[in-house]
């Protein structure tokens, strides 16, 4: 790990570092052990009023600035170096992210590669946005721009800090804008770190910006500031609105990530040896801290009981430890997470809701980690709220259903619409439901598409709306201009 980006409890503004405005810090916890391990500027709306002036310097009143004025060919060539600096440093960006969020190392890696691949993807893509010329009336030629907005914020959450920030600001600068970042105060050091990864591959000053803080601090300052021009948010429902609401009074448009419900349907004709690992590994990943977490499995009745005994052994299986111990499963991100997935097991409890399975804690995690082993529970009434509410932990509720229709139905009767997984060998019954699922994105016998950093990803409903990832991101980065001449 890189000791300066530890001990440095400063924002990185127009590429140099500094400290918050009110000179305050906040512990940063290893959910591992609970214990600090470092400390972050403690930002406010001075820091957050700071870092868009410099993004605005970079980008300039209307595109003139150092960044503003850089060509699509140079905003790719800079992206791939960077890229490749992530790669080279993998281990260190791996293991501060591990430690600060709790995911297993292998994680970290792999959130690593996933960084430096969505880097990549837009240095390829950034030269690439362009308009069209459409057919009009004689006389006339009439052609659209592909202009970026300007400034854009963007709100990273805790669980995927890497990743995200890679999906969310690699397509922004990509698409000629300046960033304004502003992290989660539970895990933003690996984010810290990539950011002075960026100057140092030659981004501009200001390009580029991070103000660490709480979200009701400098979050809410980000989203409801009049200089911004595009604000990113991934996050819960309930925060999602506030933004959305805060953006709204000056006009900003905004893409929400809101997490979801995602079911997974298992049709009696599924190749069930293939179907056990990937919904296992749907709900366990990131200790099932993952918007689109596969938590809830729909199962046809005729193969209920087989998929359930092989999925609960596959469950009890699991071992549960800290981060750098690179088990299967890591601790939760925080104290109160972990009582938040205890209150709905204690509910589940209550209502006479059957465990089937559960993993297990390693004796030798600390007491003062935030552990909570995967758990898999069956016959979940279909309106109970662990069947209709994002725990955000590893906890797999199990339904049956029988036939086609009753599997849409209880698939598609939550308030969220992010991701579906079918698994069923009839061509027909896949098209059928991937047509009718409501949910952003359908796979079928498969789940996730390995991460799929090329496919547009969002929800609908209470999941969000607006793409990132893939192509369709740098569109959602940009505003359209139509110019219309006339020339007889």
């Amino acid at each position: 790990m890189d000791g300066a980006a530890i001990g440095r409890a400063q924002h990185f503004i127009g590429n140099r570092w500094v400290p918050a405005a009110g000179g305050q810090t906040l512990d940063v916890l290893d959910p591992s052990d609970g214990a600090p391990f470092a400390r972050i500027a403690r930002g406010e709306a001075t820091d957050v009023d700071a870092a868009v002036a410099a993004a605005r310097r970079a980008y300039g009143a209307h595109g003139e600035g150092a960044w503003g004025r850089t060509s699509a060919v140079e905003r790719g060539r800079f992206l791939m170096r960077l890229a490749q600096r992530v790669l080279e440093c993998e281990e260190e960006l791996a293991r501060l992210e591990s430690r600060c969020t709790g995911k297993p190392l292998k994680q970290g890696r792999a959130d690593a590669r996933a960084l430096a691949r969505y880097f990549e993807y837009y240095a390829g893509a950034a030269d690439k946005l362009h308009g069209q010329t459409l057919p009009y009336t004689p006389g006339m030629t009439v052609l659209t721009l592909r202009e970026p907005h300007g400034v854009t914020g963007h709100i990273i959450p805790w669980n995927y800090p890497m990743q995200i920030f890679g999906r969310s600001v690699g397509a922004a600068l990509a698409a000629g804008n300046a960033c304004v970042v502003k992290p989660a105060e539970d895990a933003c050091l690996s984010l810290l770190r990539v950011a002075e990864m960026a100057a140092e591959a030659g981004l501009p000053e200001g390009a580029l910006n991070i103000v660490t803080g709480f979200g009701h601090e400098a979050g809410a300052a980000l989203a409801a500031h009049g200089g911004i021009d595009h604000i990113s948010f991934t996050g819960s429902p309930v925060t999602g609105t506030a933004v959305a609401q805060a953006a709204a009074r000056h006009h900003c448009p905004v893409t929400l990530e809101l997490g979801g419900k995602s079911p997974q349907l298992v049709f009696a004709d599924a190749a069930l040896d293939e179907v056990v690992p990937v919904v296992v590994n749907a709900i366990v990943q990131n200790a099932g801290q993952t918007c689109s977490a596969g938590s809830r499995l729909l199962v046809e009745r005729a193969v209920y009981e087989p998929l359930l005994e092989r999925v609960g052994a596959a469950i009890a299986a699991l071992r549960v430890g800290p981060a750098l111990a690179d088990l299967d499963v890591g601790p939760l991100i925080r104290r109160s997470q972990l009582q938040r997935v205890w209150d709905y097991l204690s509910q589940a409890q209550a209502d006479g809701i059957e465990v089937v399975a559960a993993g297990s804690v390693v004796d030798s995690a600390p007491q003062e980690g935030f552990y909570q082993a995967p758990t898999l529970l069956r016959d979940v009434p279909r309106g109970h709220r662990i069947a209709q509410e994002e725990i955000f932990g590893p906890v797999l509720a199990a339904l049956p259903f029988d036939g086609e229709d009753e599997a849409l139905a209880i698939a598609n009767g939550t308030p969220f619409g992010l991701v579906a997984g079918v698994w069923t060998q009839d061509g027909a019954r896949q098209m059928r439901l991937a047509r009718n699922l409501r949910c952003g994105q359908v796979f079928i016998n498969n789940y996730g598409a390995g991460g799929g950093i090329e496919l547009p990803f969002g929800g609908v409903k209470s999941s969000g709306y607006g793409r990132e990832k893939g192509f369709e991101a740098l569109l959602g980065f940009t505003t359209l201009k139509t110019i219309a001449i006339r020339h007889g």
